[in-house]
Parts: C-alpha cells; structure tokens; sequence
C-alpha cells in the first residue's frame, strides 16, 4: 500500500514534387523541431527562474530530497501538490509543477513509460470526442505537430503491459493551465520543462500516478 505521504519527501498538388532522400527529410525534420523549440523556449531560459508565464514559484523546477528506496529514473506524480518527481540517483529527485486531469479522466496507477516522442502529432479519443464534441470534434482526424498541438513538444506514453492507456505526461501550449486540473486526464507541463525531463527519461521507467483526493490510499503491484 503505497500513499501519496510516504512516496517522496520533500508532437495534391497539380505536379509532384521530387520525392526527397532520407537524409534530406530526416535533416528537415530536425530542423524544424529545434526551430520549434526555439520558438517555445525563452531567451536566457534557466529552469529555475525563467517565468514569464506567470507561474507560482514552487511550481518551477527545482531539486529535492527523496525517500530513500525510490527507484532512480521512475517518476512520480503528486496530484495534490501538481508536482512531478524524477528521482534520481544521488538520493534527490526533480521536481516540476504540473497540470493534472479533471475528475474522471484522471487514472491513479503505476505504468510504463514505453514510447517517448518530439513534437507528437495528436488525435483525441472518442470518448473524449463523445464528452466535448464542442472543444474535440474539429481534431477528430488529428492535429498536426507544432507549439499548438495539445501534447507540444514532448509526450512520454503511458502503458499497462502491452497496452497504450491513452495518458500522457506532455507538454502544454497551455502553460497558465500548470498547477490545477486541466487536461483531459493526462499530466501537463511547461514545454521547456518538459525538454528537459524528455531527455533524462528512459524506456521502460515506471510512473506512479498517485490519487487527486488528500488521505486517499492507492494500491499497486
């Protein structure tokens, strides 16, 4: 039994166009990914002090201090405080401010970070499209990579064995969102923030989301 207290301390045309070589599109590919990031990091970006999007200041990166026992590279999620956990091998963690779902949508659970992706594509679920047609429909066919796609820059994917649950921990084009309940039961972050956790997260790390409501008690294993 594993509570929320005691887990942590402190992306026709009349005549076609030549068909391009891998090397070409694979170099165009990143090229437009690092201008997009560009394009979502502020000038002088430092993590720990860079907000021009308004942010509670508890809720920017920060280092701190793990229980011991945690496993170095997993990830936590406080959905109380809104703070993602990274931990770490020297005995502290990262911490993030986050952006959790709203009622419902929101799993508690532990899962598998399976899939990492830059700048995702983005198609909403039918049973997000069932409950707000008037805000999902229009996507119904996916939205294109960009600093306005839902998942923004990175997306980490959250499995259950073999199985794709559909949650993510992503960026947002949405970052005045992070530190309430927002999403549509993903857990969101500030793009540049999310940059860089994205590039310290493996595969196959687990994530434990913890429960939304103080003094509830979550089973895993």
């Amino acid at each position: 039994m594993v509570t929320r207290r005691n887990f942590i301390v402190t992306a026709a045309a009349l005549f076609s166009s030549p068909i391009a070589s891998p090397s070409f599109a694979s170099s165009h590919l990143q090229g437009q990914c690092a201008a997009w990031d560009a394009q979502v990091t502020p000038a002088g970006y430092d993590a720990a002090t860079t907000n021009p999007w308004g942010l509670h200041p508890r809720l920017l990166p920060t280092v701190v201090e793990a229980r011991a026992g945690l496993v170095p590279g997993d990830i936590h999620v406080d959905a109380i405080a809104r703070y993602l956990y990274h931990i770490q091998s020297n005995g502290t963690a990262m911490r993030y401010g986050v952006a959790i779902g709203r009622d419902g949508p929101y799993e508690p659970g532990v899962y598998t970070i399976r899939r990492k992706a830059k700048w995702p594509s983005w198609t909403p679920t039918p049973s997000m499209i069932e409950r707000e047609p008037e805000i999902y429909a229009k996507y119904a066919e996916g939205m294109d990579p960009g600093p306005a796609n839902a998942l923004g820059s990175r997306a980490l994917y959250l499995f259950v064995g073999d199985r794709d649950t559909y949650l993510r921990i992503h960026g947002t084009p949405l970052p005045r969102s992070i530190g309430s309940r927002a999403s549509s039961g993903c857990v969101r972050m500030v793009m540049p923030h999310i940059n860089d956790l994205f590039d310290q997260v493996e595969t196959g790390v687990t994530a434990h989301l913890y429960p939304a409501e103080e003094g509830s008690v979550a089973t895993f294993g």
